[in-house]
């Protein structure tokens, strides 16, 4: 199992349209080869702030399967264009379970 961790800086006058519009991208990656499981939290002390976890079954699951697919291209225009700046994506492998 792999974890994709990116934090997610949302431009302050977009929070509560970037929230609505995950709704529907959610079906989209949740929906990709190797996609196990997702959750978005709300960072408490930095309002436009949000912290996007997905677990995939590999790490060529996301960066294979999901980015170069036509999905990809979906969920990117439904969803680049909220952030400010662009998120770094770092992958983690559990070590002690």
């Amino acid at each position: 199992m792999i974890l994709e961790h990116a934090v997610l800086h949302i431009k302050p006058e977009e929070a509560d349209t970037f929230e609505k519009t995950f709704q529907k991208a959610q079906t989209i990656i949740s929906a990709m080869k190797g996609y196990i499981r997702h959750s978005v939290s709300k960072c408490m002390e930095e309002d436009y702030k949000y912290l996007l976890l997905v677990e995939w079954e590999t790490i060529e699951d996301h960066e294979i399967g999901f980015r170069k697919s036509p999905e990809y291209q979906e969920w990117k225009a439904l969803l680049h264009h909220f952030y400010d700046p662009f998120p770094i994506v770092q992958h983690y492998q559990p070590v002690l379970i």
